[in-house]
């Protein structure tokens, strides 16, 4: 039996402009869960779409079994046994999870292949419980949670016998139960003798599950390590290059006057009399357990939804039925959780993203002046080193990292007062959050204030000058971050009434 189940050897992959991998080499054993960590752009989708035979290899070989392979097609590889489990699931909201799982290899019977739908339930069913699922093979897919929505893309792949199973930052979206949950599943499958690629920027994943871990660089194969091989510093020198001597950015500047308050703030449902402040020049970090209700007070705010009661004011303006557009108008912008959905245009190119919520300066009566747009979309990505051959590309051509920063360049055409960033940092890599940090500290020294939602507690206690925890949508504690502690956060966001 060959020693190792897959090997990729001088693997390379060039599109125009860019050498996504360059000669890249990689060994995965047969029962081994092995983290791959990278920098956003370090190549890890590419290598995964190689893999999966979404992309051809411009040279170099791959070897299943230690017998040479080319995969040509998703159904070639899903014939070979491999399976690929992203972070933002791919699935059919509107159909059954039982036919989800299926989808491509459905169970049939008769001479007409009719589907057999109780065997197909039957057998969705079965995997489901294998894995523990608490949600039924017939609930529609839509209805479920992203960890549960996981749980069935981990089926569909026991369903077609997948033997290597990769998986793209699955914890990127999940809680940390969730992510536990997670964690056991997978070292179940593990038990069960399949092979697994567990792609993720936190270090803690790969503590807790992996063998071994490769790391990528710039399209380049740069060492592999045994997990007890290896520290965080390391890793980071490894992923970017250098060491990262500060990886929170000091900052020197001295909050000034109150720019923006909200007071009893409430939504029936949600979040209840929540008040709080924030000074120019002032990054005030507003954290909690998941289910808090910090994002939806943040969406209130921009006007996503509306409040019941309570008031929200900037520079003293009452500001009384807020819309996202009338607070884009005010000063206030938002970067989301979901990037992805709720704040990217992916199809668009970069340009015309970062351009969308200040067309009017670009405006000449009822025309568009695009050489003006794309030279200032262009002044703004290079001042924030956006990863792309030109503001043309698409956005969904782009890295995690890059992405989060063209988001951010949106609020800076904009000329923002007040800036809500939600979880900026979540699913980008330890290089892209430090520019992140240093965007930030630019940001609260030009005169900005910033609302950050932070689940991390070296975030919040590192960039932050206050914080407001919350709980069950209600605020339970106001600290200066110099009197905080990870405890103090921790006992005030777990406080009951």
């Amino acid at each position: 039996m060959p020693e190792n189940i897959l090997e990729l050897s001088s693997v390379s992959k060039t599109f125009p402009g860019v050498k996504a991998l360059d000669g890249v080499h990689f060994e995965l054993r047969p029962t081994e869960i092995h983290a791959l960590m990278g920098e956003n752009g370090a190549g890890k989708s590419t290598f995964i779409k190689i893999i999966t035979g979404v992309y051809k290899p411009d040279s170099g070989e791959m070897r299943l079994d230690g017998k040479n392979v080319e995969i040509r097609s998703p159904l070639d590889a899903q014939a070979l046994g491999i399976a690929a489990i992203y972070q933002h699931v791919t699935c059919f909201p509107d159909i059954s999870v039982a036919e989800n799982i299926f989808m491509g290899h459905e169970q049939v019977k008769g001479p007409f292949k009719r589907v057999d739908w109780r065997t197909m339930n039957r057998k969705a069913a079965d995997l489901l419980e294998q894995l523990d699922a608490n949600f039924d093979s017939r609930a529609f897919m839509g209805s479920l949670s992203v960890a549960q929505q996981q749980i069935v893309e981990i089926a569909k792949a026991l369903s077609s016998n997948a033997r290597i199973v990769i998986m793209d930052e699955p914890t990127a979206p999940l809680s940390n139960r969730e992510s536990e949950d997670l964690y056991r599943i997978t070292e179940g499958l593990k038990d069960k003798g399949v092979s697994i690629i567990f792609i993720s920027h936190r270090f803690e994943d790969m503590y807790r599950l992996a063998d071994r871990v490769t790391v990528l660089r710039d399209g380049k194969y740069i060492n592999t390590w045994n997990i007890g091989e290896v520290d965080d510093n390391t890793l980071t020198q490894a992923m970017v290059g250098r060491e990262i001597v500060q990886f929170f950015p000091k900052r020197d500047t001295v909050p000034g006057e109150e720019i923006f308050r909200v007071e009893g703030l409430s939504r029936t449902g949600h979040f209840k009399d929540v008040s709080f402040s924030l000074r120019r020049g002032e990054i005030l970090a507003l954290t909690g357990l998941v289910g808090a209700g910090r994002t939806e007070v943040c969406e209130t705010i921009y006007g996503i939804t509306s409040h019941d009661s309570g008031t929200i004011t900037l520079n003293g303006k009452v500001l009384d039925h807020p819309s996202p557009a009338s607070a884009i108008g005010e000063g206030i912008g938002y970067l989301p959780e979901d990037r992805l959905r709720q704040g990217l245009v992916l199809r668009w190119e970069i340009a015309k993203n970062i351009s969308l919520p200040a067309l009017d300066r670009f405006a000449n009566y009822t025309w568009l002046d695009r050489s003006r747009e794309n030279s200032a979309a262009g002044e703004i990505a290079e001042k924030l080193n956006v990863k792309a051959v030109s503001v043309h590309d698409k956005v969904s051509t782009l890295s995690g990292g890059n992405q989060q920063k063209v988001i951010v360049a949106k609020l800076l055409i904009a000329d923002m007062k007040v800036i809500i960033l939600d979880e900026p940092t979540k699913g980008v890599d330890v290089g892209a959050k430090t520019a992140i940090y240093t965007i930030m500290n630019d940001l609260v020294k030009a005169g900005y204030g910033i609302i950050m939602v932070s689940s991390e507690m070296p975030e919040v206690l590192g960039m932050s000058d206050r914080v407001v925890v919350m709980r069950d949508g209600r605020v339970t504690a106001f600290m200066d971050t110099k009197d905080a502690t990870q405890e103090k956060i921790l006992q005030a966001a777990m406080q009951r009434e």
